[in-house]
């Protein structure tokens, strides 16, 4: 089955449209990554199949199921997302137990110290983090929490903004790594939006290649590796990255 299916979708911001005719069918268990310039409309297709970008036409399935615009409980609970910066996704005076607790909270769910607990062990955080403030932590550390709260409802997808450029380099191997394990204890569908061609490299099975919103190429990542991207932008692209 297919964790995720978009269908001649198109996305726009007022008057404006920014995501035009995408078809993708990323398979249950996959990691799949959006890559490209910005503005490409990478994080705008993230934003609609999470349900922040109402404005869209065509379709979104999720597990076989279409999504509705707006806010669905029911996709919520199988779709969660971690954004670029662990520090503004973070409510800067709520404690990181209240931060755990809330979404478990909105759907009803029971136990949920066992559930923090669990779940902080789950993403590397001692305890004692349980009852401190976002400003009390490091980068990395609040980035262990966004992904813990998005792991919070056991959801089947994760949908990854950039979750690793707003952090030191050293920082952004344990957490790269961190979602290589949690994806493969935890049976997870990725989808990943970045600019970076090495983390696709290392996290990633096949990219779709963006350009003014529009894909322009599907690749494996064994195609990537070897250098053997089809399209001129793509391979401009992957040039860029190595010669940064």
């Amino acid at each position: 089955m297919n964790a995720i299916e978009l269908n001649n979708l198109d996305i726009s911001y007022g008057d404006t449209k920014v995501v035009h005719g995408i078809n993708l069918a990323i398979a249950e268990g996959e990691s799949f990554a959006l890559v490209g310039e910005s503005g490409s409309g990478k994080s705008t297709i993230l934003r609609a199949i999470a349900g922040l970008a109402p404005d869209w036409t065509g379709a979104i399935s999720i597990m076989g199921k279409p999504r509705s615009h707006g806010v669905d409980h029911r996709v919520s609970r199988q779709v969660q997302m971690v954004f670029q910066d662990p520090y503004g996704s973070l409510h800067p005076r709520k404690t990181i137990d209240a931060a755990l607790t809330e979404p478990l909270a909105i759907h009803g769910i029971g136990n949920r110290g066992e559930r923090v607990e669990a779940m902080l062990t789950a993403v590397g955080l001692d305890q004692r983090f349980r009852f401190r403030f976002p400003h009390q932590l490091s980068g990395g550390q609040r980035q262990r929490v966004a992904i813990a709260r998005a792991l919070m409802l056991e959801p089947k997808v994760m949908l990854l903004d950039e979750p690793t450029s707003a952090l030191d380099v050293s920082v952004q191997a344990e957490i790269l790594n961190l979602l290589k394990r949690l994806r493969r204890e935890q049976g997870l569908t990725f989808l990943l939006v970045t600019h970076n061609l090495p983390v696709v490299s290392f996290l990633c099975d096949r990219l779709a290649v963006m350009k003014q919103g529009r894909v322009v190429e599907i690749a494996d990542v064994a195609q990537l590796k070897a250098g053997d991207l089809k399209q001129p932008y793509s391979r401009e692209l992957l040039a860029a990255t190595e010669g940064g």
